[in-house]
């Protein structure tokens, strides 16, 4: 995926499309991640941590993270960029 992109759609469990604005693109080890929040969320919103993986044609597709271990690893990362604990 390219660096560049400032947001996805994405479908839903109901079929509908859904924006979602991309916080950041993260490099780990071998594996490709996007941050993303809805659209139209409000702050309070939860942001959303996907795995980029190709299909067999090479198209980017976002899926799901289901390895604790995994996504505990991309929280780590993304909290050490996003720190609010700024040293003064």
């Amino acid at each position: 995926m390219e660096n560049d992109v400032t947001s996805v759609t994405l479908i839903d469990e109901d079929g509908n499309e859904v924006e979602f604005d991309v916080i950041t693109k993260l490099d780990i080890e071998s594996n490709e991640y996007v941050i993303v929040v809805p659209s139209d969320s409000d702050e309070d919103t939860d942001a959303i941590a996907l795995k980029i993986e190709k299909t067999e044609d090479g198209d980017d597709v976002l899926i799901t993270i289901e390895d604790d271990e995994e996504f505990n690893m991309v929280l780590e990362a993304y909290d050490t960029l996003f720190s609010s604990d700024e040293i003064n």
